[in-house]
């Protein structure tokens, strides 16, 4: 309502409201990828040939799950704006709701009939023979009975970070992880009664968790915001336009980091390695600063609902300066800790690739937090076409650069990071100015009025 944004805690103490909004996501990021290591864990117990299947399952069950991300990310910014406004628009939030869980069902359901009869040939387009390819495909397959109900998670994840409750897909997330594993050491071992299931006890786990964290999600966000009364087609068909801007989007950003890894494959094993190295903790600083793209998300949303354009411009002042922040502090962290992970991730072969690269990631850190916090200020404007196409100017630069890289050079893998990190700076570039002082129609730039989506 309206009178709740005159009063927002974030008045009284931005940064403070900040970090409390951001950490319950933090924890709620860092939790899926755990949960992976304590799977792969368990699984490995079984053999190499096992864990390969599930290596092979997975890449592709997370390579189809990432395009309808654009579900949650539209929902977040839907329900914000209407719980920022007043009075008959939060009526407007259950009917986007309801009609993103529609949209997530019928993705969920095409998305397991399209998949189920090509298992198959997609475990054996990932490289997977044999015993291994079996296992993937007996994993995917019980998997896909969960399609629906991870992307309707997705949606009320969104939902419930776009009335601010953050807490609430925190404690789901971590729950469905715990029971996960729990039900990995009765279910592929096998414990009194149950048999052992091997690689499709670890499918049913997920599953089976995953079906229970679904009902949780969607009954807290039914609580939240009422019954959900109709599907909107018109809401149905913005949803669809922000699912093509964010869909091409991803699409671009992993098109590149494809780019950077085959450059660096093709410099060598070493270099390799290495880059395998780099980026396996960039992606993990990812999680840190995407914690900060998802609240900012929220907050500037839910002040533009609420006419308060000023406050929404100090939620992007407040969230860079931390994400900037931060980004320094992963620097540090990072060249203090180059010996450690040398140690611990890099063939001793490919320490000499590794640490000039290491540097050039480590330094352009705070880049990468102003690149993914102006994401999440972007996303709360609804300026998504803007992301697509900034993203689209950006890659194009990178991959050109990544072109004239020389993969014979001994110096190659510090060209692919000098190019991704020239990548990064012009994704934060656009970001930036934006808002500050606002290219183009932007709906946040020192004042002027703009609608959502305007090109770059």
């Amino acid at each position: 309502m309206r009178e709740d944004a005159d009063h927002h805690p974030f008045l009284r103490a931005p940064h403070r409201t900040l970090l409390r909004l951001s950490l319950p996501v933090l924890l709620s990021l860092i939790a899926e990828p755990l949960t992976g290591v304590a799977d792969t864990a368990f699984v490995a117990r079984l053999g190499a040939g096992p864990a390969a299947a599930l290596g092979v399952a997975t890449v592709i069950l997370s390579s189809a799950f990432w395009v309808f991300n654009f579900l949650g990310i539209g929902t977040q910014t839907a329900v914000a704006r209407a719980h920022g406004a007043a009075g008959a628009t939060v009526r407007e939030a259950a009917d986007a709701v309801a009609t993103a869980l529609v949209a997530a069902l019928a993705g969920g359901t095409l998305l397991a009939l399209l998949a189920w009869p090509f298992l198959e040939e997609l475990a054996a387009f990932m490289g997977a023979e044999g015993a291994v390819c079996d296992d993937a495909v007996v994993y995917l397959r019980i998997r896909l009975v969960a399609a629906p109900a991870i992307l309707m998670t997705i949606v009320a994840f969104g939902a419930l970070r776009g009335r601010q409750d953050m807490r609430t897909p925190f404690e789901i997330a971590v729950s469905v992880n715990v029971v996960n594993v729990v039900l990995d050491a009765l279910l592929i071992f096998g414990a009194g009664p149950l048999p052992a299931l091997g690689v499709a006890g670890a499918a049913w786990a997920t599953t089976a968790s995953q079906l229970a964290g679904a009902a949780w999600a969607v009954a807290a966000t039914s609580r939240a915001l009422g019954p959900f009364a109709r599907v909107r087609p018109r809401m149905l068909l913005d949803l669809l336009v922000v699912g093509r801007d964010l869909v091409l989007r991803t699409a671009l950003l992993l098109g590149f980091l494809l780019l950077a890894t085959r450059a660096a494959t093709h410099a060598g094993a070493e270099a390799g390695a290495a880059h395998q190295a780099v980026r396996q903790v960039w992606t993990l600083t990812a999680l840190l600063l995407d914690a900060y793209a998802a609240t900012a998300q929220t907050l500037v949303g839910y002040f533009l609902g609420a006419g308060r354009a000023a406050v929404a411009r100090r939620v992007a002042t407040v969230a860079c300066g931390w994400g900037a922040a931060t980004g320094m502090l992963l620097t540090l962290a990072m060249l203090a800790g180059t010996e450690s992970v040398a140690w611990l991730l890099v063939p001793v072969g490919a320490s000499a690739a590794f640490r000039p690269a290491w540097v050039v990631a480590a330094l352009a850190q705070p880049l990468n937090a102003l690149s993914f916090v102006t994401d999440g200020v972007h996303w709360g404007t609804g300026d998504f076409r803007y992301l697509r196409n900034a993203m689209l100017a950006s890659t194009l630069a990178g991959a050109l650069l990544l072109g004239r890289a020389d993969v014979g050079a001994p110096t190659a893998l510090l060209h692919v990071w000098l190019a991704t990190t020239a990548w990064i700076a012009l994704r934060a570039a656009f970001g930036v100015l934006r808002v500050w002082p606002g290219i183009g129609r932007a709906p946040l730039g020192g004042g002027r009025s703009g609608s959502p989506g305007e090109a770059v």
